[in-house]
Protein backbone atom coordinates (compact mmCIF):
# COMPACT_ATOMS: atom_id res chain seq x y z
CA UNK A 1 0.00 0.00 0.00
CA UNK A 2 1.29 3.28 -0.88
CA UNK A 3 -0.26 6.74 -0.99
CA UNK A 4 0.32 8.43 -4.51
CA UNK A 5 1.98 12.11 -3.31
CA UNK A 6 5.42 12.94 -3.42
CA UNK A 7 7.31 15.28 -5.90
CA UNK A 8 8.40 14.08 -9.28
CA UNK A 9 8.99 9.85 -8.91
CA UNK A 10 11.44 10.75 -12.04
CA UNK A 11 13.41 12.97 -10.04
CA UNK A 12 13.34 11.00 -6.95
CA UNK A 13 13.79 7.48 -8.49
CA UNK A 14 17.03 5.84 -7.90
CA UNK A 15 18.99 9.36 -5.80
CA UNK A 16 21.67 8.37 -4.32
CA UNK A 17 21.83 8.22 -0.37
CA UNK A 18 24.25 10.70 1.29
CA UNK A 19 24.37 11.17 5.37
CA UNK A 20 25.78 13.80 7.42
CA UNK A 21 29.58 14.10 8.90
CA UNK A 22 29.86 14.80 12.20
CA UNK A 23 33.08 16.55 12.09
CA UNK A 24 33.37 19.94 12.19
CA UNK A 25 35.45 22.14 9.88
CA UNK A 26 33.75 25.77 9.06
CA UNK A 27 31.44 27.97 11.02
CA UNK A 28 27.82 29.67 9.78
CA UNK A 29 27.57 32.55 8.34
CA UNK A 30 26.71 34.01 11.52
CA UNK A 31 31.09 33.92 11.95
CA UNK A 32 30.95 36.50 9.16
CA UNK A 33 28.87 38.94 11.09
CA UNK A 34 25.17 38.00 10.45
CA UNK A 35 24.70 36.20 13.70
CA UNK A 36 22.53 32.85 14.92
CA UNK A 37 19.45 35.15 15.89
CA UNK A 38 18.87 33.78 19.81
CA UNK A 39 15.27 35.57 19.78
CA UNK A 40 12.31 33.74 20.16
CA UNK A 41 9.82 33.04 17.27
CA UNK A 42 6.69 34.78 17.44
CA UNK A 43 3.87 33.12 19.25
CA UNK A 44 2.11 31.16 16.16
CA UNK A 45 -1.56 31.27 15.88
CA UNK A 46 -2.37 28.30 15.38
CA UNK A 47 -4.97 26.14 17.53
CA UNK A 48 -3.79 22.98 15.99
CA UNK A 49 -0.72 22.38 18.84
CA UNK A 50 0.21 24.06 21.77
CA UNK A 51 2.65 27.01 20.97
CA UNK A 52 6.49 26.82 22.01
CA UNK A 53 7.35 28.96 24.74
CA UNK A 54 10.59 31.06 24.37
CA UNK A 55 13.15 28.98 23.20
CA UNK A 56 16.16 28.25 25.26
CA UNK A 57 20.01 29.31 24.08
CA UNK A 58 21.03 25.64 23.88
CA UNK A 59 18.60 25.28 20.55
CA UNK A 60 19.06 28.78 19.46
CA UNK A 61 22.57 29.70 20.12
CA UNK A 62 23.71 26.55 18.84
CA UNK A 63 27.03 26.26 16.16
CA UNK A 64 26.34 23.76 13.72
CA UNK A 65 29.25 21.32 12.66
CA UNK A 66 29.17 21.56 9.38
CA UNK A 67 31.73 18.87 7.96
CA UNK A 68 31.71 16.32 5.08
CA UNK A 69 29.02 14.27 3.92
CA UNK A 70 29.51 10.71 4.32
CA UNK A 71 28.07 7.94 1.92
CA UNK A 72 25.27 5.83 3.06
CA UNK A 73 25.29 2.36 2.35
CA UNK A 74 26.47 1.87 -1.35
CA UNK A 75 25.89 5.70 -2.28
CA UNK A 76 29.11 7.59 -2.75
CA UNK A 77 28.91 10.71 -0.71
CA UNK A 78 28.04 14.06 -2.99
CA UNK A 79 31.92 15.45 -2.57
CA UNK A 80 32.15 18.91 -3.88
CA UNK A 81 30.88 21.66 -2.07
CA UNK A 82 28.18 19.93 -0.23
CA UNK A 83 28.20 20.55 3.69
CA UNK A 84 26.34 18.47 5.99
CA UNK A 85 25.62 18.92 9.79
CA UNK A 86 23.00 18.13 12.81
CA UNK A 87 20.74 20.43 13.88
CA UNK A 88 19.20 19.82 17.83
CA UNK A 89 15.27 20.56 17.70
CA UNK A 90 12.96 19.29 20.75
CA UNK A 91 10.97 16.20 20.49
CA UNK A 92 8.01 17.50 21.84
CA UNK A 93 7.86 21.30 20.44
CA UNK A 94 5.30 21.86 23.65
CA UNK A 95 8.54 21.12 25.77
CA UNK A 96 11.52 22.95 24.36
CA UNK A 97 13.46 22.55 26.93
CA UNK A 98 13.28 18.60 27.43
CA UNK A 99 14.94 16.06 25.24
CA UNK A 100 16.07 16.55 21.84
CA UNK A 101 16.68 14.69 18.61
CA UNK A 102 18.67 15.39 15.72
CA UNK A 103 18.20 16.35 12.14
CA UNK A 104 20.64 15.98 9.07
CA UNK A 105 21.05 19.08 7.05
CA UNK A 106 22.64 19.27 3.88
CA UNK A 107 24.10 22.98 2.73
CA UNK A 108 25.59 24.15 -0.35
CA UNK A 109 27.07 28.35 -0.06
CA UNK A 110 25.53 30.92 -2.29
CA UNK A 111 28.62 31.00 -5.15
CA UNK A 112 28.55 34.76 -5.93
CA UNK A 113 28.80 37.56 -3.78
CA UNK A 114 25.84 39.46 -3.56
CA UNK A 115 23.90 36.88 -0.59
CA UNK A 116 20.45 37.13 -0.02
CA UNK A 117 20.42 34.43 2.54
CA UNK A 118 19.68 30.11 2.59
CA UNK A 119 16.84 29.29 0.74
CA UNK A 120 15.39 25.87 2.11
CA UNK A 121 13.88 23.10 0.03
CA UNK A 122 11.74 20.35 1.09
CA UNK A 123 11.04 18.27 -2.05
CA UNK A 124 7.42 16.55 -0.85
CA UNK A 125 6.72 13.15 0.30
CA UNK A 126 5.93 13.15 2.86
CA UNK A 127 8.97 11.35 3.91
CA UNK A 128 11.32 12.71 1.30
CA UNK A 129 14.95 12.94 2.08
CA UNK A 130 16.10 16.32 1.17
CA UNK A 131 19.79 15.09 2.22
CA UNK A 132 20.04 12.84 -0.55
CA UNK A 133 17.85 15.13 -3.12
CA UNK A 134 19.65 18.34 -2.80
CA UNK A 135 22.42 17.44 -4.99
CA UNK A 136 20.71 16.37 -7.51
CA UNK A 137 18.69 19.37 -7.81
CA UNK A 138 20.81 21.41 -7.89
CA UNK A 139 21.67 21.70 -11.63
CA UNK A 140 18.12 23.09 -11.92
CA UNK A 141 18.16 25.73 -9.36
CA UNK A 142 22.09 27.19 -10.49
CA UNK A 143 20.26 30.65 -11.33
CA UNK A 144 19.44 30.87 -7.34
CA UNK A 145 22.34 29.07 -6.09
CA UNK A 146 24.45 32.52 -6.76
CA UNK A 147 22.53 34.63 -4.60
CA UNK A 148 21.65 31.48 -2.09
CA UNK A 149 22.81 28.63 -0.09
CA UNK A 150 20.95 25.85 -0.39
CA UNK A 151 19.68 24.18 2.23
CA UNK A 152 17.69 21.03 2.77
CA UNK A 153 17.46 18.66 5.33
CA UNK A 154 15.55 15.16 6.67
CA UNK A 155 12.60 15.94 8.55
CA UNK A 156 11.29 14.28 11.56
CA UNK A 157 11.55 10.53 11.28
CA UNK A 158 12.95 10.59 7.99
CA UNK A 159 16.05 9.15 7.02
CA UNK A 160 19.23 10.42 9.21
CA UNK A 161 16.60 12.37 11.05
CA UNK A 162 15.37 9.34 13.56
CA UNK A 163 14.36 7.54 10.11
CA UNK A 164 11.81 5.14 11.14
CA UNK A 165 11.41 1.68 9.49
CA UNK A 166 8.50 0.10 9.79
CA UNK A 167 8.95 -3.34 8.49
CA UNK A 168 11.95 -5.30 6.87
CA UNK A 169 12.34 -6.36 3.22
CA UNK A 170 10.68 -9.64 3.56
CA UNK A 171 7.57 -8.13 5.12
CA UNK A 172 7.14 -5.18 2.51
CA UNK A 173 7.17 -7.94 -0.20
CA UNK A 174 5.08 -10.51 1.27
CA UNK A 175 2.69 -7.17 1.86
CA UNK A 176 2.61 -6.65 -2.01
CA UNK A 177 0.60 -9.64 -2.23
CA UNK A 178 -2.45 -8.63 0.03
CA UNK A 179 -5.01 -6.91 -2.25
CA UNK A 180 -5.59 -3.31 -1.75
CA UNK A 181 -8.91 -3.36 -3.03
CA UNK A 182 -10.08 -6.39 -1.64
CA UNK A 183 -13.55 -7.72 -2.93
CA UNK A 184 -14.58 -10.62 -0.54
CA UNK A 185 -14.33 -10.73 3.69
CA UNK A 186 -11.51 -12.61 3.87
CA UNK A 187 -9.70 -9.73 1.61
CA UNK A 188 -11.27 -7.28 3.29
CA UNK A 189 -10.01 -8.67 6.47
CA UNK A 190 -6.53 -9.45 5.13
CA UNK A 191 -6.03 -5.74 4.25
CA UNK A 192 -7.08 -3.96 7.33
CA UNK A 193 -5.27 -6.49 9.19
CA UNK A 194 -1.45 -6.34 6.94
CA UNK A 195 -2.85 -2.03 7.84
CA UNK A 196 -2.63 -2.66 11.51
CA UNK A 197 0.17 -4.81 11.55
CA UNK A 198 2.17 -1.86 9.70
CA UNK A 199 1.05 0.24 12.44
CA UNK A 200 2.06 -1.69 15.65
CA UNK A 201 5.50 -1.95 13.13
CA UNK A 202 6.03 1.59 13.36
CA UNK A 203 4.87 2.03 16.98
CA UNK A 204 8.04 -0.71 18.07
CA UNK A 205 10.12 1.19 15.52
CA UNK A 206 10.00 4.67 16.34
CA UNK A 207 8.28 4.53 19.68
CA UNK A 208 7.61 8.28 21.26
CA UNK A 209 8.81 9.58 18.28
CA UNK A 210 5.70 8.79 16.86
CA UNK A 211 3.59 11.22 18.41
CA UNK A 212 6.21 13.79 17.33
CA UNK A 213 6.56 13.80 13.44
CA UNK A 214 3.59 15.87 12.59
CA UNK A 215 3.90 18.65 9.94
CA UNK A 216 3.05 21.01 12.91
CA UNK A 217 6.36 19.73 14.32
CA UNK A 218 8.53 20.03 11.10
CA UNK A 219 7.27 23.37 10.78
CA UNK A 220 8.15 24.52 13.92
CA UNK A 221 11.90 22.71 13.14
CA UNK A 222 11.96 24.94 10.25
CA UNK A 223 11.56 28.68 12.35
CA UNK A 224 14.40 27.14 14.91
CA UNK A 225 16.33 25.80 11.47
CA UNK A 226 16.21 29.81 10.23
CA UNK A 227 17.23 31.11 13.31
CA UNK A 228 20.16 29.27 13.21
CA UNK A 229 21.11 29.76 9.56
CA UNK A 230 20.69 33.37 10.95
CA UNK A 231 18.38 34.08 8.31
CA UNK A 232 15.44 37.22 10.09
CA UNK A 233 13.05 35.67 7.34
CA UNK A 234 12.37 31.86 5.95
CA UNK A 235 13.20 31.63 2.33
CA UNK A 236 11.63 28.71 1.48
CA UNK A 237 10.99 26.16 -2.23
CA UNK A 238 7.92 23.81 -1.45
CA UNK A 239 6.95 21.16 -3.68
CA UNK A 240 3.97 18.59 -3.34
CA UNK A 241 3.63 17.64 0.52
CA UNK A 242 6.69 20.43 0.90
CA UNK A 243 3.54 22.98 0.05
CA UNK A 244 1.22 21.83 2.22
CA UNK A 245 4.35 22.26 5.08
CA UNK A 246 5.05 25.21 3.60
CA UNK A 247 1.68 26.67 4.19
CA UNK A 248 1.41 25.32 7.88
CA UNK A 249 4.51 27.13 8.14
CA UNK A 250 2.97 30.56 6.82
CA UNK A 251 0.15 29.98 9.56
CA UNK A 252 2.18 29.53 12.63
CA UNK A 253 5.23 32.67 11.50
CA UNK A 254 3.72 34.94 9.40
CA UNK A 255 5.88 37.10 10.48
CA UNK A 256 9.37 35.20 9.09
CA UNK A 257 7.77 34.97 5.66
CA UNK A 258 10.26 35.76 3.16
CA UNK A 259 10.18 34.49 -0.39
CA UNK A 260 8.17 31.43 -0.45
CA UNK A 261 7.94 29.03 -3.22
CA UNK A 262 4.88 26.52 -3.49
CA UNK A 263 4.54 24.50 -6.63
CA UNK A 264 2.59 21.29 -7.35
CA UNK A 265 0.45 22.71 -4.60
CA UNK A 266 -1.76 20.36 -1.68
CA UNK A 267 -5.73 21.25 -1.94
CA UNK A 268 -5.26 22.63 2.10
CA UNK A 269 -9.47 22.10 2.50
CA UNK A 270 -9.18 18.50 1.53
CA UNK A 271 -10.00 15.94 4.17
CA UNK A 272 -8.70 12.38 3.86
CA UNK A 273 -11.79 11.80 1.60
CA UNK A 274 -11.23 14.59 -0.33
CA UNK A 275 -7.92 14.46 -1.07
CA UNK A 276 -8.33 11.11 -2.36
CA UNK A 277 -11.16 11.98 -4.40
CA UNK A 278 -8.70 14.77 -5.73
CA UNK A 279 -5.86 12.05 -6.61
CA UNK A 280 -8.72 9.93 -8.40
CA UNK A 281 -9.79 13.02 -10.58
CA UNK A 282 -6.19 14.34 -11.15
CA UNK A 283 -4.53 10.80 -12.36
CA UNK A 284 -7.69 9.93 -14.27
CA UNK A 285 -6.81 13.50 -15.65
CA UNK A 286 -3.48 12.59 -16.45
CA UNK A 287 -4.37 9.04 -18.45
CA UNK A 288 -6.90 10.34 -20.34
CA UNK A 289 -3.98 13.09 -21.58
CA UNK A 290 -1.84 10.35 -21.79
CA UNK A 291 -4.58 8.26 -24.06
CA UNK A 292 -5.03 10.95 -26.01
CA UNK A 293 -1.63 11.37 -26.94
CA UNK A 294 -1.22 7.69 -28.20
CA UNK A 295 -4.59 8.72 -30.72
CA UNK A 296 -6.73 6.54 -27.88
CA UNK A 297 -10.15 7.42 -27.06
CA UNK A 298 -10.25 8.08 -23.11
CA UNK A 299 -13.51 5.94 -22.81
CA UNK A 300 -12.14 3.15 -24.73
CA UNK A 301 -9.04 3.79 -23.39
CA UNK A 302 -10.26 3.33 -19.99
CA UNK A 303 -12.40 0.87 -19.93
CA UNK A 304 -9.34 -1.41 -21.35
CA UNK A 305 -7.09 -0.68 -18.33
CA UNK A 306 -9.82 -1.40 -16.10
CA UNK A 307 -10.31 -4.78 -17.81
CA UNK A 308 -6.65 -5.53 -17.77
CA UNK A 309 -6.56 -4.61 -13.66
CA UNK A 310 -9.73 -7.25 -12.90
CA UNK A 311 -7.71 -9.79 -14.84
CA UNK A 312 -4.41 -8.86 -12.78
CA UNK A 313 -7.04 -9.40 -9.22
CA UNK A 314 -8.07 -12.24 -10.21
CA UNK A 315 -4.82 -14.04 -12.17
CA UNK A 316 -1.36 -12.22 -11.49
CA UNK A 317 0.30 -11.90 -14.91
CA UNK A 318 4.22 -13.52 -14.67
CA UNK A 319 7.46 -11.74 -14.90
CA UNK A 320 10.86 -12.32 -15.92
CA UNK A 321 11.84 -12.32 -12.15
CA UNK A 322 10.03 -14.69 -11.39
CA UNK A 323 7.61 -12.90 -8.91
CA UNK A 324 4.01 -12.04 -9.99
CA UNK A 325 2.54 -8.95 -11.35
CA UNK A 326 -0.80 -8.13 -8.67
CA UNK A 327 -3.34 -5.70 -9.94
CA UNK A 328 -2.31 -3.61 -7.07
CA UNK A 329 1.34 -3.62 -7.80
CA UNK A 330 -0.02 -2.89 -11.80
CA UNK A 331 -1.71 0.55 -10.47
CA UNK A 332 1.74 1.29 -8.58
CA UNK A 333 2.89 0.57 -12.21
CA UNK A 334 0.60 2.62 -13.92
CA UNK A 335 0.85 5.75 -11.66
CA UNK A 336 4.54 6.36 -12.06
CA UNK A 337 4.92 6.98 -15.74
CA UNK A 338 1.60 9.86 -15.35
CA UNK A 339 4.42 11.63 -12.92
CA UNK A 340 6.22 13.19 -15.99
CA UNK A 341 5.39 13.22 -19.93
CA UNK A 342 9.16 12.29 -20.28
CA UNK A 343 7.84 8.51 -19.45
CA UNK A 344 4.78 8.55 -21.05
CA UNK A 345 6.41 6.20 -23.87
CA UNK A 346 7.59 3.40 -21.37
CA UNK A 347 3.80 3.58 -20.00
CA UNK A 348 2.39 2.61 -23.68
CA UNK A 349 5.27 -0.50 -23.80
CA UNK A 350 4.88 -1.74 -20.63
CA UNK A 351 0.92 -2.13 -20.81
CA UNK A 352 1.22 -3.49 -24.88
CA UNK A 353 3.31 -6.05 -22.77
CA UNK A 354 1.22 -6.51 -20.29
CA UNK A 355 -2.23 -6.94 -22.59
CA UNK A 356 0.64 -9.87 -24.38
CA UNK A 357 0.91 -11.73 -20.55
CA UNK A 358 4.03 -10.50 -19.67
CA UNK A 359 3.75 -8.32 -16.49
CA UNK A 360 7.60 -7.47 -16.40
CA UNK A 361 7.43 -3.88 -17.32
CA UNK A 362 4.86 -2.64 -15.27
CA UNK A 363 6.00 -4.53 -12.10
CA UNK A 364 9.69 -2.62 -13.02
CA UNK A 365 8.08 0.65 -12.83
CA UNK A 366 6.32 -0.82 -9.46
CA UNK A 367 9.32 -1.27 -7.98
CA UNK A 368 10.54 2.34 -9.32
CA UNK A 369 8.17 3.98 -7.74
CA UNK A 370 8.36 1.82 -4.27
CA UNK A 371 12.20 2.10 -4.17
CA UNK A 372 13.10 -1.25 -4.61
CA UNK A 373 16.25 -2.01 -6.39
CA UNK A 374 17.21 -5.40 -8.10
CA UNK A 375 18.14 -7.42 -4.76
CA UNK A 376 14.80 -6.85 -3.24
CA UNK A 377 15.77 -4.24 -0.69
CA UNK A 378 13.06 -1.39 -0.17
CA UNK A 379 13.85 2.40 0.85
CA UNK A 380 11.99 3.81 3.76
CA UNK A 381 9.72 6.96 1.98
CA UNK A 382 6.56 4.77 2.86
CA UNK A 383 7.41 4.58 5.68
CA UNK A 384 7.98 7.86 7.05
CA UNK A 385 5.34 9.19 4.45
CA UNK A 386 2.97 6.90 6.89
CA UNK A 387 3.76 7.94 9.65
CA UNK A 388 4.16 11.66 9.35
CA UNK A 389 0.42 11.46 7.28
CA UNK A 390 -1.29 9.46 10.01
CA UNK A 391 -0.13 11.78 12.92
CA UNK A 392 -1.14 14.58 10.57
CA UNK A 393 -4.94 13.39 9.61
CA UNK A 394 -8.10 12.68 12.19
CA UNK A 395 -10.17 11.25 9.64
CA UNK A 396 -10.45 7.65 10.05
CA UNK A 397 -12.82 6.22 7.81
CA UNK A 398 -14.32 3.14 8.45
CA UNK A 399 -14.63 0.19 5.78
CA UNK A 400 -18.37 0.26 5.65
CA UNK A 401 -17.84 4.23 5.17
CA UNK A 402 -15.86 3.94 2.47
CA UNK A 403 -18.00 0.99 0.60
CA UNK A 404 -20.26 3.57 0.32
CA UNK A 405 -17.83 6.37 -1.26
CA UNK A 406 -16.36 3.13 -3.96
CA UNK A 407 -18.99 3.97 -6.63
CA UNK A 408 -18.75 7.34 -6.26
CA UNK A 409 -14.13 7.17 -6.41
CA UNK A 410 -14.90 4.98 -9.78
CA UNK A 411 -16.84 7.54 -11.60
CA UNK A 412 -14.59 9.77 -10.62
CA UNK A 413 -11.72 7.49 -12.02
CA UNK A 414 -12.98 3.93 -13.08
CA UNK A 415 -8.85 2.87 -13.57
CA UNK A 416 -7.55 4.28 -10.28
CA UNK A 417 -10.64 5.03 -8.24
CA UNK A 418 -11.28 1.65 -6.52
CA UNK A 419 -7.58 1.76 -5.35
CA UNK A 420 -7.93 5.21 -3.82
CA UNK A 421 -11.03 4.68 -2.27
CA UNK A 422 -10.08 1.77 -0.19
CA UNK A 423 -7.08 3.36 0.24
CA UNK A 424 -9.03 5.96 2.49
CA UNK A 425 -10.04 3.38 5.18
CA UNK A 426 -6.83 1.17 4.88
CA UNK A 427 -3.93 4.09 4.99
CA UNK A 428 -4.39 4.60 8.65
CA UNK A 429 -6.27 1.54 10.24
CA UNK A 430 -5.69 1.19 13.92
CA UNK A 431 -3.16 3.62 14.00
CA UNK A 432 -1.73 3.66 17.28
CA UNK A 433 -1.45 7.66 17.89
CA UNK A 434 -4.73 9.97 17.15
CA UNK A 435 -4.64 12.31 14.13
CA UNK A 436 -4.43 16.22 14.77
CA UNK A 437 -6.50 17.84 12.34
CA UNK A 438 -9.32 17.24 9.50
CA UNK A 439 -7.58 19.78 7.13
CA UNK A 440 -4.14 21.84 7.82
CA UNK A 441 -4.34 25.12 9.27
CA UNK A 442 -2.59 27.93 6.24
CA UNK A 443 -4.73 31.27 6.90
CA UNK A 444 -1.65 33.85 7.43
CA UNK A 445 -2.70 37.20 7.24
CA UNK A 446 -0.15 40.17 6.98
CA UNK A 447 2.52 37.54 5.94
CA UNK A 448 4.55 38.92 2.85
CA UNK A 449 3.18 37.41 -0.44
CA UNK A 450 3.83 33.53 -1.46
CA UNK A 451 4.07 32.39 -4.71
CA UNK A 452 1.67 29.41 -5.66
CA UNK A 453 2.87 27.19 -9.12
CA UNK A 454 -0.30 24.99 -10.21
CA UNK A 455 -0.30 22.73 -13.29
CA UNK A 456 -3.04 21.95 -15.56
CA UNK A 457 -1.85 18.45 -16.18
CA UNK A 458 -0.55 17.62 -12.41
CA UNK A 459 -1.83 13.90 -11.33
CA UNK A 460 -0.77 13.80 -7.69
CA UNK A 461 -1.76 17.49 -6.81
CA UNK A 462 -4.70 18.90 -9.00
CA UNK A 463 -4.17 21.92 -10.52
CA UNK A 464 -7.34 23.73 -8.18
CA UNK A 465 -5.01 23.13 -5.38
CA UNK A 466 -2.86 26.64 -5.94
CA UNK A 467 -6.21 28.82 -6.36
CA UNK A 468 -7.46 27.21 -3.31
CA UNK A 469 -4.07 27.47 -1.30
CA UNK A 470 -4.17 31.22 -2.46
CA UNK A 471 -7.77 31.82 -0.70
CA UNK A 472 -7.06 29.99 2.59
CA UNK A 473 -3.50 31.89 2.91
CA UNK A 474 -5.86 35.39 2.73
CA UNK A 475 -5.61 37.91 -0.12
CA UNK A 476 -2.75 39.07 -0.38
CA UNK A 477 -1.10 36.95 0.30
CA UNK A 478 -1.48 33.85 -1.62
CA UNK A 479 -0.46 34.72 -5.48
CA UNK A 480 -1.34 31.90 -8.10
CA UNK A 481 0.71 31.14 -11.29
CA UNK A 482 -0.49 28.50 -13.70
CA UNK A 483 1.28 26.66 -15.96
CA UNK A 484 -0.69 24.61 -19.15
CA UNK A 485 1.13 21.73 -19.33
CA UNK A 486 1.93 17.84 -17.81
CA UNK A 487 3.35 16.08 -14.78
CA UNK A 488 3.73 16.76 -11.19
CA UNK A 489 5.34 20.28 -10.78
CA UNK A 490 6.46 23.15 -13.09
CA UNK A 491 9.39 24.57 -11.93
CA UNK A 492 12.27 22.69 -13.89
CA UNK A 493 9.93 20.76 -16.22
CA UNK A 494 10.63 22.83 -19.18
CA UNK A 495 8.93 26.10 -18.82
CA UNK A 496 10.72 29.43 -19.39
CA UNK A 497 7.71 31.55 -18.22
CA UNK A 498 7.68 29.73 -15.29
CA UNK A 499 10.99 29.65 -14.19
CA UNK A 500 11.64 32.96 -15.06
CA UNK A 501 8.88 34.33 -13.45
CA UNK A 502 10.04 31.99 -9.94
CA UNK A 503 13.96 33.05 -10.46
CA UNK A 504 12.66 36.59 -10.70
CA UNK A 505 10.57 36.59 -7.24
CA UNK A 506 13.25 34.52 -5.27
CA UNK A 507 15.93 36.78 -6.54
CA UNK A 508 14.78 40.25 -7.15
CA UNK A 509 11.52 39.81 -4.73
CA UNK A 510 9.65 40.81 -8.28
CA UNK A 511 5.71 39.20 -7.17
CA UNK A 512 3.51 38.49 -10.72
CA UNK A 513 0.06 39.30 -11.24
CA UNK A 514 -2.06 36.77 -9.26
CA UNK A 515 -3.78 34.65 -12.17
CA UNK A 516 -0.80 34.51 -14.69
CA UNK A 517 -0.99 31.74 -16.78
CA UNK A 518 2.17 30.40 -18.71
CA UNK A 519 1.36 28.11 -21.94
CA UNK A 520 2.23 24.50 -22.68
Amino acid sequence: MRRFLRWTAAVAAGLLLAGCGGSPDEGEHGDEGKGTGSAPPPTPRSTAAPGPTALPPSLTSQRLGWGRCEATGNASAPGGAWQCATLKVPLDWSEPGGRTIGLSLIRARATGDDRIGSLLFNFGGPGGSGVSTMPYFEQSVSSLHERYDLVSWDPRGVGGSEGVRCRGDREIEAAEAVDATPDTPAEEKAYLQDAADFGQGCRQAAGPLLAHVSTTDTARDMDLMRQVLGDDELHYFGMSYGTELGGVYAHLFPRQVGRVVLDAVVDPTADTVGHAENQARGFQRAFDDYLESTGQDHGQGSRKAADLLKRLDKKPLPTSSGRKLTETLAVTGIILPLYSESNWPRLTSALESAEQGDGSELLALADEYNDRDASGRYGTMTHSQRVISCLDERQRPTPAETKRRLAEFERISPVFGDYLGWDTAGWCHDWPVPGQYDTPEVGAPGAAPVLLVGNTGDPATPYEGARRMADELGRGVGVELTWKGEGHGAYGSGSDCVDSTVDAYLLNGTVPKDGKVCGG
